[in-house]
């Protein structure tokens, strides 16, 4: 009986959580997307450590943390396993910081590395970092954050374009791709 209650009370914060940043409301996922480190990652994750989408590249320094994939919507950037990574239209190009915070991340994940240098196949533009509130480094696309969404569950999935009007899949040059494919969310 528990269990019923206990997704009611997660799907009710995840909706909260969209609700605040842009996300549309009757939302019931609680489940993040897989992490998306390479798979020496995933085996090697002792137990109890968290595997979040936030630690996808903690391990990845010997593989290519982001590449370019064919989806519904086009050429896109992705992660190592295919997920998709998105832009925030509240972000500010170069700033330095994310737009995104507290409730806003549980909905959308930031996609991190350890690396100063994150490793890309076929992406063209120009890949940094930034500093997160927990002191991760941030992976960035001509100078803008990158994230998950929670609500795409396997690699191709690209349920997060057009969100509430500002979240939007990257093309591999950095650009928002606006129109496509889930554009209607």
């Amino acid at each position: 009986m528990k269990k019923p209650l206990s997704f009611g009370f997660g799907a009710l914060i995840l909706s909260a959580a969209l609700a605040g940043c842009g996300g549309s409301p009757g939302t019931t996922t609680t489940t993040p997307p897989p992490a998306a480190s390479s798979s020496a990652a995933a085996t090697s994750a002792s137990p109890g450590m968290d595997a979040s989408p936030s630690m996808n590249a903690s391990t990845a320094a010997s593989g290519t943390e982001m590449k370019v994939s064919s989806s519904s919507a086009g050429q896109i950037v992705t992660d190592s396993k295919g997920m998709s990574l998105y832009f925030f239209t509240k972000d500010v190009k170069d700033s330095g910081t994310s737009a995104c915070t507290e409730a806003c991340l549980v909905a959308w994940p930031i996609f991190t590395t350890t690396s100063d240098a994150p490793s890309v196949d076929g992406v063209t533009g120009t890949v940094g970092t930034i500093a997160s509130p927990d002191g991760k480094k941030h992976v960035t696309l001509n100078g803008m954050p990158l994230y998950y969404y929670a609500k795409d569950k396997a690699p191709g999935d690209v349920t997060g374009q057009g969100v509430g009007g500002v979240w939007y899949l990257v093309s591999p040059t950095g650009e928002m791709i606006k129109g496509a494919a889930g554009s209607g969310y």
